[in-house]
């Protein structure tokens, strides 16, 4: 195969350094992917368009790929369903009757009470990181307000509870979306090896464990000290001048006139999509299984089935039972009809086009660097340089400090894996690790980044000021990303 060198570069770079300077993760990636085949077609522009063209076709050609965009676009009929049915809005209801008897007394023990159930929730809501900072925020911020606990505290909370627990709870299309990655890379069991590297995840699961304890000790640091101390002694929930980000359009959740708010009209969907990812994961590796372990038992061979199983076929089926089973549902309550529940997926189809895009050129992207073998001349380049040791640590950083300049840990992800796995595989270097570290880099650096949609919408949904928000987050994100890469390099060196 015709190597090319430095060459080889120039697409991630600078798909990575558009998005820096332009903010548009979009055609960012598509000028990447055009600068990779222009590379192969010698220089001509024409052919390079042409085969740029062509090679975004033959993502389709994959049914991984097919399968897993189809997933992205199908949720979004789902979350419109649990919207309209009230099924969102039922389930604050329920727990809003849930935290009446905090509402009475203003005691230490209640706050802590109610910041803990303001991060559960966001765990618990974990289908997508923008209903979870949304539910929590427009939830709990009237309970927070008459606490006196201050609005960066409840921006904080939601959002360092939402996409934390949506990359280590992979039942969703932040899930879809990695298994999409890891097949492009030739992972032939996506899932298994996505649930290994949350368990070294050490970002996403000290991001979460800081906020419990931070909430159970109630020893704020930083600006955030100061605003707990602000809003609790005197009463401002907010500091003096500060502009709270509220947005109408983002924080009311849209309810067919006339339909009751039932918590059930949420939770059934969800507890069906979830249900059917392992099922189905078994479903699809149990010949595997039969013909590897078939004298393991039947619990031996059915996890075994589940850790062979064909992710993107399992998250296509579940989100498709899901839909399935919620129009019968809602149309035995008699709350839509058929047309009605068309028209809904259809709003949802096209609410989640986007993202089903990035996914369609983060594939692209990933073909364009494997064309041009970019991870093996990384991988060439950097084992002169340092020890494969250090490649999950350095590929944690760089992760993040693309997230962070991007405003996005999915184009992160696209990049970095196409990068970071080639490279990890010819240097040797831990494998699980090194994935890790891109998923835990780009949600640290989406964490910090005044620029991240998630960040943004923390603030909306929790009326906060944006900065004073950013400002109070920063240090819990940088002390667990601090930690985190301490333990990339001790792991490292343990495992090389």
């Amino acid at each position: 195969m015709e190597t090319f060198g430095a060459w080889s570069l120039l697409p991630p770079l600078l798909a990575i350094i558009l998005a820096i300077y332009t903010r548009q993760v979009f055609v960012s990636l598509t000028l990447g992917i055009w600068s990779g085949w222009l590379i192969i077609s010698g220089g001509d522009p024409l052919s390079g368009t042409f085969n740029t063209i062509e090679g975004l076709v033959r993502v389709f050609q994959s049914p991984g790929n097919t399968r897993t965009i189809m997933f992205c676009a199908l949720v979004g009929g789902l979350i419109v369903f649990m919207q309209r049915s009230g099924g969102v809005a039922g389930f604050i209801a329920f727990l809003n009757r849930r935290m009446k008897k905090y509402e009475d007394e203003d005691s230490p023990r209640n706050r802590i009470m109610v910041q803990l159930l303001a991060s559960v929730t966001g765990i618990v809501v974990f289908v997508e990181s923008s209903i979870s900072v949304l539910t929590v925020g427009t939830l709990y911020r009237p309970l927070f307000d008459k606490m006196r606990i201050s609005r960066e505290k409840l921006a904080y909370i939601a959002d360092s509870s939402s996409a934390p627990a949506c990359i280590l709870i992979p039942l969703n299309a932040w899930g879809a979306f990695i298994m999409g990655l890891l097949i492009a890379q030739g992972f032939t069991d996506p899932f298994n090896t996505m649930i290994k590297a949350a368990a070294v995840n050490f970002y996403a699961i000290l991001a979460l464990l800081l906020v419990f304890v931070i909430i159970l000790t109630q020893r704020d640091f930083g600006p955030m000290r100061k605003a707990e101390k602000r809003a609790r002694d005197e009463g401002k929930l907010m500091r003096d001048n500060a502009v709270p980000m509220v947005s109408e359009e983002l924080t009311d959740i849209e309810v067919k006139k006339g339909i009751p708010h039932r918590a059930r009209n949420m939770i059934v969907p969800i507890a069906v999509m979830v249900l059917m990812m392992p099922v189905m994961l078994a479903v699809t590796g149990w010949e595997t299984a039969v013909n590897e372990r078939s004298g393991s038992g039947a619990l031996g061979m059915f996890f075994f089935a589940i850790g062979q199983g064909s992710g993107s076929a399992s998250v296509l089926t579940a989100v498709v039972t899901a839909l399935l089973v919620s129009m019968f549902f809602y149309k035995i309550q008699g709350l839509f009809n058929l047309a009605e529940m068309v028209d809904m997926t259809m709003k949802g189809i096209a609410g989640l086009m986007p993202l089903a895009l990035l996914m369609l050129l983060a594939f692209g992207i990933s073909d364009i660097c494997r064309e041009l073998q970019t991870g093996q001349y990384v991988a060439d380049l950097a084992s002169a340089l340092f020890s494969p040791a250090l490649v999950p640590a350095l590929v944690f950083v760089i992760s993040a400090f693309i997230a962070f300049s991007t405003g996005t840990s999915w184009g992160t992800f696209a990049i970095m894996i196409a990068i970071s796995v080639p490279m990890a595989q010819s240097m040797e270097a831990p494998m699980i690790l090194t994935i890790a570290a891109v998923l835990g880099g780009g949600v640290f650096g989406d964490h910090c980044s005044p620029i991240s949609d998630t960040t943004i919408l923390s603030s909306m949904a929790s009326a906060s000021d944006h900065i004073d928000h950013v400002r109070t987050q920063l240090p819990y994100a940088l002390l667990a990303g601090g930690i985190t890469t301490v333990l990339y390099l001790i792991l490292g060196f343990i495992y090389v």
